[in-house]
């Protein structure tokens, strides 16, 4: 019961860090710091003062920098493999009940599969922004991004199991969508051809 815990915890860190980067290692740090979230002893670095500054500074100017219209888009394509070590990286830091072998796998498999699935479709949808509003639309993309990412790590470590949810809703969303865009592609073909 605790690796499902401590997976649901990190899964749920993970996809939010697909919204942002930072903003659940700040979340997660504070977290350790209050004794809610216990982490792996090589990982117990992310608790300390150093990193709780390191964290914030950086949230801050990755959150700023999402609102300057042409850095939003060169942002994306930095933090699209960034997104997926640090989906890794949260989940390998919490998972502590499970022997190494496993934790990495969990981490590589379960961690930084969700933080690309939803990466990819924060990258779909700032493009989609940029297409249809030509960029006006994205600041309200980035805002609903932070939100999410806020949300999203809050559950996780408040309600590990809510927040494994919250990612299984979200990524049976994505994967509808991705359903949705490849019928609508087929029957496109399908009429042309």
């Amino acid at each position: 019961m605790q690796l499902l815990f401590e997976l649901s915890l990190g899964i749920g860190l993970s996809a939010a860090s697909g919204f942002r980067v930072f903003v659940p290692f700040l979340l997660m740090s504070i977290a350790s710091r209050a004794g809610f979230v216990h982490l792996g002893g090589h990982f117990a670095w992310i608790g300390s003062e150093a990193a709780l500054i390191t964290f914030a500074v950086a949230t801050i100017v990755e959150v700023l920098a999402y609102y300057v219209p042409w850095l939003d888009h060169l942002l994306d394509s930095l933090t699209t493999p960034a997104a997926v070590v640090a989906g890794v990286l949260l989940t390998a830091s919490v998972v502590t009940s499970a022997d190494p072998l496993w934790r990495w796998t969990l981490a590589i498999v379960a961690g930084g599969g969700a933080a690309a699935a939803v990466q990819a479709t924060t990258v779909g949808g700032r493009g989609a922004s940029l297409l249809f509003t030509g960029g006006l639309g994205n600041p309200l993309v980035s805002t609903i991004e932070l939100v999410g990412s806020v949300l999203l790590s809050a559950a996780s470590i408040l309600l590990p199991l809510a927040g494994a949810v919250l990612v299984l809703i979200l990524l049976l969303v994505i994967a509808s969508r991705v359903r949705k865009r490849r019928l609508r592609s087929r029957l496109r073909t399908a009429e042309g051809g």
